[in-house]
């Protein structure tokens, strides 16, 4: 018999390889008909594997985002099926699930092209296999097997694939007459998808490697009904208005020029006021809360990186090497920032009553992602980290951990995000080759995570195998207005560093003794947390962010000067104001306007400059009336204030 722990921490006996679908059967079958498949030991598994110790489960069904990643998975390898069928000798490369919904296939088509029209076919042929209910067979296969089987299949990727894994750990899925190397899960059968949209076809890189063939990378999503479908597809249309890069280009906030390089955004004056208003905002919370800016280079040698053990891990990720003239000197564009932060704090002897010591930085380093990977603002080569480094006593750490987490909260609740979830980011269970440090120092900082979140009594899940190679994390997964999970703030503890740079304070018993290093980004990058922000209120910035925050608009070029008037009387307190002074029609002025978000428009005509007044409007509500300058700026200061977010 085996133990097994249910999520509300009930304990039942089963016999020994007992299925997560006859659990779900000894509870209830309407329970079994949901199940997609299982997390047993925070490892998600079919739901028809054996199960033979004890351990915690979790039975997954489509309410669970693990449910949905199984099923979106399972209907990659539909999809793979249609393909097959409608398209003899298409080869197969990778085909996940998305972390914002759907999947994706990596097909060669031999050189076949599929046309809009031919993607609607192969959704009727998804739908037409689907309904016929096939399982979701796994095959434990030996490594000569699978090489043979997809050779004479004559696909190079799958084999390439192949020569990776370790003979013994290989397994094969089939489903009607459909095999696909993968390591699973899957859901029980195909009857559990019943509508199908192929949304994308776009080229994708082998491998991510511009050097490797062009394969054609084939978009879906799947649900358990047509109206979950049609729900998705209406969503799928309105983040096509929030995208941040049409956005951003509407409202002259940033542009990319591959004259600059691809991934190296360029901030237009608005985008970069409304940056620096970020970054002022966040450096004043970090003043109150005891930081200390420190500024480091662009550059650093990469010595600083091997002892860091950045060089080891993300040197292929890296821009290369910069040599200088002088014989065995390199240098790198910085990759992280910490390595330099630890140099900073080594600069002068610390004492256990210096400590903590809080470090911060608007720091811009540098990755070099693949062409195929860069996507606008979120994923870019070069990308500026609100980065912070305290450094503290052991006793210290639970209490700073818990500061930070208040920060970012502060943050995420100015901004507007009050749907997240904190992920508790530990190690890999078995494999530890991924990390440095030893046993009993990622035991304390995991076990401090673990505190400090349950004291704040935060919305938590675990997930192993997702720290940092120096240490575990706090990491805030956040649900934007779409429903979309975007990781933003981070919080890590960190005892390797420490180590690696030899790091000291004297303590109260006059002895050297190392310090503890929590890293935190509570905006993550600036790039990629503005990115977001910008589809998560669709442009409608909260007004103390706000470019431009009232739009002055004249009726005629004969009340310019009183625009102008007002306008000045606005700036001295700080109101960002401009005027339209061209000589349109003020219905066009006021529809621009709108569309450019604005938040307030002021009407100025014959009345307006008699009475000293002004006409208000505001975005997307209309006329809020007429009153004085005095009035309209005590509306916009109270609204300004309440750090009130978007609209």
């Amino acid at each position: 018999m085996i133990n097994i722990t249910f999520p509300d921490g009930v304990v039942r006996q089963y016999e020994q390889g007992i299925t997560a679908m006859d659990i779900a059967k000894s509870i209830s079958e309407g329970l079994a008909r949901k199940v997609l498949a299982a997390k047993v030991n925070g490892q998600v598994i079919d739901a028809s594997r054996p199960i033979t110790q004890d351990g915690t489960i979790q039975l997954l069904t489509w309410t669970d985002a693990d449910g949905k990643a199984t099923m979106w998975h399972s209907s990659a390898h539909l999809m793979a099926e249609a393909l097959e069928s409608l398209y003899p000798g298409v080869k197969f490369g990778y085909g996940p699930p998305l972390e914002n919904g759907g999947f994706y296939y990596d097909v060669d088509l031999d050189g076949r092209q599929i046309s809009e029209e031919e993607l609607r076919r192969l959704e009727v042929k998804m739908q037409e296999l689907a309904k016929q209910n096939n399982p979701y067979i796994r095959r434990e296969v030996p490594k000569a097997e699978a090489i043979r089987y997809f050779t004479e299949k004559n696909d190079p990727y799958k084999l390439e694939i192949i020569d990776r894994l370790e003979d013994g750990n290989i397994s094969f899925y089939t489903q009607g007459g459909f095999t696909d190397l993968c390591r699973g899960p899957h859901i029980p059968s195909t009857g559990f998808i019943k509508a199908v949209k192929l949304t994308n076809i776009a080229g994708a890189y082998w491998l991510g490697n511009e050097k490797n063939k062009m394969l054609t990378r084939i978009y879906g999503v799947t649900f358990p009904s047509q109206k979950e479908l049609d729900e998705h597809l209406a969503l799928i249309e309105e983040a096509k208005k929030r995208d941040h890069r049409k956005l951003g280009k509407e409202l002259d906030l940033f542009a990319f020029s591959e004259k600059v390089g691809l991934g190296l955004p360029l901030w237009l004056p608005k985008g970069a006021m409304l940056r620096e208003r970020l970054q002022n905002f966040l450096q004043k919370a970090q003043i109150e809360s005891g930081y200390l800016p420190v500024i480091t280079p662009h550059i650093g040698n990469k010595a600083l990186y091997v002892t860091s053990g950045h060089y080891e891990k993300y040197g292929k990720d890296s821009f290369q090497a910069i040599h200088t003239p002088e014989e065995g000197e390199e240098f790198m564009l910085k990759p992280m920032n910490c390595p330099h932060h630890c140099e900073i704090y080594k600069t002068s002897p610390r004492s256990y009553k210096d400590l903590p010591i809080r470090f911060a930085e608007f720091g811009t380093v540098y990755r070099y992602e693949q062409h195929g990977e860069l996507h606008g603002l979120t994923r870019v080569r070069g990308f500026t980290q609100d980065d912070a480094h305290l450094f503290c006593r052991p006793d210290q750490v639970k209490e700073e951990f818990i500061k930070v987490i208040d920060l970012v909260l502060y943050v995420f609740g100015s901004l507007g995000f009050e749907n997240y979830t904190a992920q508790i980011s530990l190690r890999d269970k078995e494999n530890r080759s991924k990390y440095i440090g030893s046993e009993e120092n990622w035991n304390l900082a995991e076990q401090a995570i673990i505190e400090s979140a349950a004291e704040k009594g935060l919305n938590t899940v675990v997930e192993y195998g997702e720290a940092a190679f120096y240490g575990p994390k706090l990491d805030f997964m956040v649900k934007d207005a779409l429903g979309r999970k975007w990781q933003l703030g981070t919080i890590q503890v960190d005892y390797n560093l420490p180590e690696r740079f030899e790091l000291e304070y004297v303590g109260a018993d006059n002895k050297p003794h190392r310090p503890v290093m929590i890293h935190r980004a509570p905006f993550g990058s600036m790039e990629r947390f503005i990115a977001v922000l910008i589809e998560h209120c669709a442009g409608k910035f909260p007004l103390w962010l706000t470019p431009t925050q009232v739009k002055l608009l004249p009726i005629s070029d004969k009340f310019v000067p009183y625009a102008e008037k007002v306008a000045a009387l606005l700036k001295k307190v700080e109101i960002r104001a401009e005027i339209d002074d061209r000589g349109e029609k003020i219905g066009k002025k006021i529809r621009e306007a709108e569309l450019a978000k604005i938040p307030y428009m002021l009407v100025i005509g014959e009345k307006e400059e008699a009475e000293e007044k002004v006409a208000v409007r505001r975005q997307a509500k209309g006329d809020l009336g007429t009153m004085s300058v005095e009035a309209f700026t005590k509306l916009v200061q109270d609204e300004v204030i309440s750090r009130k977010p978007f609209e």
